[in-house]
């Protein structure tokens, strides 16, 4: 972890091991050096709610950048979900908060990527602030905006917001921010990647030039540092880490694939859940179509799955979370953009039901599990052609993915075994048995008494597990990496045209990459980022994955890499690029 103010670096502490979870999205542990959230310089209404909920000491990012906030200081902090961020700057924010708050307009404006993770900071600063009084507003789209104009009319003291509906409410005159002092980009990477670059100048344009800044990324693409160049003052530059486990200690997360044909995909997942037997589980699928038949395949087969995608209005995405939350339901299959921001505590495991076409979409997804000290499982289900991505991804993460054949019959049997096993010794050593003894001392008198413990065994077990499930799955095996030629395209990945304002060229799976023709282009007012966020906001790809962008009067040309050109073209095909159904298609040879 580094800091540093202007063009000095100041070193910071690196996190070591710690007690106590951070109030926040599954922060890593603080180092333990003694520290307390009082140290900090919070006021005693903060620290009493603090307490309440359990949390003693600050994570790294939170005993860096709350007091250069608490002072007014602007801040670019470089950090990952997982890490504390979200009390990094709502403890801040709402310390500076006066104590004799006049009006009604908001007096801090923090804006995230999604709905989920609006509401979520909103609930976040609920919690911190309730002794403050402090009024919190949650606004994103898919909720209706008269609830929302009800709600910021009654009066607020800070504003949590995704990009599209606060500029919206702002044109219709109903968001004021001249008075706010405070502004905070939240996962700023991935506004920019959703294509809300326009968006989120235009609002920064609209809040006083004397505020303070506050910008957060878990990375530092170079337009995002041009953005943070342009609209912050001098801002104190902290870059905060995941925690790395000690040498000799088990990762946190353990990362397994299986090789399985697309055609056995279903059953060997299926297969894996009932081996894995997860408390609660994210399958993450390429495309809103997909989602939707896996959910209905894994439900016929028993399991209790909720689909959670972009087509989906916000009650029912909230029905969905309250019913994972709740053990309701026990798996969520979902695409990237519905799941971004999602923190959900009892999850034990990630399954990504395809190989991600980008490493950091898988280091995103992975970073969902083995929070907080919790152990975490992520699976990745492999075809055999996808073998140079998962070594692209191994390489990025810096850690192996173990490749496993799919569970047989005789492991699931053996498994399902074991859980029997397990119950009856939790209730040899739990409950009361005495009341059973009769129907024990009355076999015994006919039957050995060991056969009448297996036949109880032999009933626990079947009532528990179900049908046995014979059918083995075919073993398929990694296909052997094709030598590269030195003339192959893979080897001029990143060399692409830069044409003016166009994203680079795509880094893509060996570098190859295809050109995709939509039907819609300057006539119908189609920018770059309308086209970059269309894709980022609909498939797992994300803005920088997206490459050279050509729009013509009444068409574009997109590059995408080639392993996703097909997941792209029925995810556009089923949505709309301002707001109406376009053409997709592969560009046709000329």
């Amino acid at each position: 972890m580094t800091s540093e103010a202007g063009t000095g670096t100041a070193p910071g502490t690196a996190p070591d091991g710690g007690t106590a979870p951070p109030p926040d999205d599954g922060a890593v542990p603080p180092a333990d050096d003694g520290a307390t959230f009082a140290d900090l310089g919070l006021r005693p209404e903060l620290l009493a709610a603090l307490s309440r909920l359990g949390y003693e000491e600050p994570t790294p990012i939170q005993r860096e950048a709350v007091p250069p906030m608490v002072e007014g200081r602007d801040l670019l902090g470089q950090a990952a979900t997982g890490t504390g961020k979200t009390a990094a700057y709502a403890l801040p924010v709402l310390q500076r908060l006066p104590d004799d708050r006049p009006g009604g307009d908001p007096l801090a404006l923090v804006l995230v990527p999604t709905r989920e993770l609006c509401i979520q900071v909103s609930e976040a600063l609920h919690r911190y602030g309730r002794d403050l009084g402090a009024r919190v507003v949650p606004v994103y789209g898919g909720q209706p905006i008269p609830r929302q104009l009800r709600a910021l009319e009654a009066g607020v003291d800070v504003v949590v917001a995704t990009p599209g509906r606060a500029l919206d409410l702002l044109q219709r005159g109903s968001l004021h921010l001249g008075g706010v002092a405070t502004v905070v980009l939240d996962e700023a990477d991935e506004m920019l990647d959703m294509g809300f670059a326009e968006d989120l100048e235009a609002l920064l344009d609209e809040v006083p030039e004397q505020r303070q800044t506050v910008l957060f990324s878990a990375t530092m693409p170079r337009r995002l540092d041009a953005m943070a160049r342009r609209h912050l003052r001098d801002p104190l530059r902290i870059q905060v880490a995941r925690e790395v486990p000690v040498e000799g200690e088990a990762p946190r997360v353990r990362q397994t694939a299986f090789v399985v044909a697309r055609a056995a995909k279903p059953a060997a997942l299926g297969r894996v859940l009932d081996v894995e037997s997860p408390t609660a589980a994210i399958v993450f699928c390429r495309t809103r179509d997909e989602v939707d038949d896996l959910t209905e395949t894994l439900n016929g087969r028993g399991y209790r799955a909720e689909a959670l995608h972009g087509g989906m209005s916000q009650e029912q995405r909230d029905r969905v979370m309250n019913r994972l939350r709740s053990g309701t339901a026990e798996l969520l299959v979902a695409t990237d953009v519905a799941a971004r921001g999602l923190d959900v505590e009892q999850l034990t495991h990630v399954v990504n039901y395809d190989v991600p076409a980008a490493a950091e979409t898988y280091v995103h997804r992975i970073g969902r599990v083995g929070r907080a000290g919790r152990e975490g499982v992520a699976i990745t289900l492999v075809e055999p052609r996808a073998h140079r991505m998962l070594k692209t991804i191994e390489r990025v993460t810096g850690a192996p993915i173990h490749v496993e054949r799919v569970p047989t019959v005789a492991d699931l049997r053996a498994r399902r075994l074991e859980l029997t096993r397990a119950a009856l010794r939790e209730s040899l050593l739990g409950d009361d048995l005495e009341r059973f003894r009769s129907v024990v001392d009355s076999l015994t008198d006919e039957f050995d008494v060991v056969e009448v413990a297996l036949a109880a065994v032999k009933l626990a077990h079947e009532a528990t597990t179900g049908p046995d499930d014979d059918e083995e799955i075919p073993e398929v095996t990694l296909r052997p990496e094709r030598p590269r030629r030195d003339g192959d395209r893979g080897d001029r990945g990143d060399r692409g045209d830069r044409g003016q304002g166009r994203p680079p060229r795509a880094r893509s799976v060996g570098g190859d990459t295809e050109r995709l023709f939509i039907g819609a282009g300057r006539s119908a007012g189609v920018r770059p980022g309308d086209l970059v966020g269309a894709i980022a906001g609909e498939t797992e790809l994300r803005g920088r994955d997206v490459g050279a962008i050509e729009i013509a009067e009444r068409f574009s040309l997109v590059e995408v890499p080639a392993a996703a050109a097909e997941d792209v073209i029925t995810a556009l095909r089923g949505s709309t690029i301002k707001g109406r159904k376009v053409t997709v298609r592969r560009e046709r040879p000329r």
